[in-house]
């Protein structure tokens, strides 16, 4: 059953879009090597090269969760750490799954708007070298964060530099990366590998593709060995040609970028439309896709009748609203004509 519902819970919840639908019906033609040894794993890992050089090594997975794990096993060992912010995906929406397969410990920082800085990384470095303490290893930020908010250019390469001063790896859970470039507008390339990350999840589902991300490794010796953990991690797809070919169709005529450049405005244009309500407040900068706010009591159980979306803060009222790449001004001027039923503007 169709449904024309417009959902704001998450850029999970929309489609995927008909280009990128057209290219897994079009890799549903004849046989091919299964495991990724097909001309569609091989065209899509070129457009990764065409976009972070030669000198990457790139492998498709299923999940978001998948691949972070997968990324952050090939960094560390079980008496090694991951330090992330306590706002971060791996931290608190991934079930335990990082400490399960990695065997290892997660150390959390406060993050301001969901970010986190080398001056909080300093005081979990003093353990170094004793065998009593955990030895960190990787530092592991969202780009874009869960807040919806950047990491700058130069906050990035100042972890970055950090990092490699202390001997440290950087991970970066991409799966908004795209909205990030968008917002940034500079090349993936330099906002990412030119600041010396290590390896990447790459994210597509939440930006027009059915499922599939990618792990991007900067850092090819983390890679080595990679094929066997991905099989043992249960991420190794059998048809992978189908994962492969929506990344073809994704980077394709930079599809991948106007996606997010929709979702981005579309957000932007929410906020401003929530804005003219002397009732809402909008908590966070409106970066890229999503908008935070604190609606007056009652307001968003109603609203969610209509348009679901999730209460990030039960204890405020606080609200998370995603804009999707298929978002539209009219999806937002519906809502908020709604909304005015309920919250007038004066």
């Amino acid at each position: 059953m169709k449904s024309v519902t417009r959902f704001f819970a998450s850029d999970n919840c929309s489609g995927i879009h008909p280009e990128i639908l057209n290219a897994i019906n079009e890799a549903n033609a004849g046989h091919v090597k299964g495991y990724g040894y097909d001309p569609y794993t091989f065209e899509a890992v070129k457009s990764f090269k065409k976009i972070f050089g030669e000198d990457i090594d790139v492998f498709f997975v299923y999940s978001g969760t998948g691949a972070n794990v997968l990324a952050l096993e090939s960094c560390i060992r079980s008496y090694e750490a991951v330090i992330c912010s306590d706002v971060a995906h791996i931290h608190t929406d991934e079930a335990g799954a990082p400490e399960r397969f990695l065997q290892a410990k997660l150390i959390t920082v406060p993050s301001i708007n969901g970010k986190i800085s080398p001056r909080q990384f300093e005081s979990l470095l003093h353990g170094r070298g004793v065998e009593h303490h955990v030895q960190p290893k990787v530092i592991s930020i969202t780009q874009s964060t869960e807040y919806g908010t950047l990491y700058s250019v130069e906050e990035l390469r100042e972890i970055c530099q950090f990092a490699k001063k202390e001997n440290l790896y950087v991970h970066i859970d991409g799966a908004r990366i795209s909205n990030a470039v968008a917002a940034l507008g500079i090349s993936a390339k330099e906002l990412i590998k030119d600041n010396g990350v290590d390896v990447m999840s790459f994210g597509g589902t939440k930006n027009g593709m059915m499922m599939g991300e990618a792990l991007v490794f900067f850092n090819k010796k983390l890679a080595q060995n990679f094929l066997y953990r991905r099989k043992q991690g249960m991420q190794l797809a059998s048809k992978m040609r189908f994962i492969s070919a929506q990344f073809q169709a994704f980077f394709h005529d930079d599809l991948w970028l106007k996606l997010a450049q929709n979702s981005n405005k579309m957000a932007a244009f929410l906020g401003s439309k929530l804005s003219e309500f002397k009732g809402i407040q909008i908590t966070k900068p409106i970066q890229v896709n999503g908008v935070f706010a604190i609606f007056p009591p009652g307001i968003a159980e109603q609203l969610q009748e209509k348009f679901p979306f999730y209460v990030w803060n039960e204890d405020t009222n606080e609200v998370r609203l995603m804009a999707s790449w298929d978002t539209t001004e009219t999806d937002i001027l519906t809502f908020i004509d709604y909304l005015k039923e309920i919250l007038p503007l004066e």
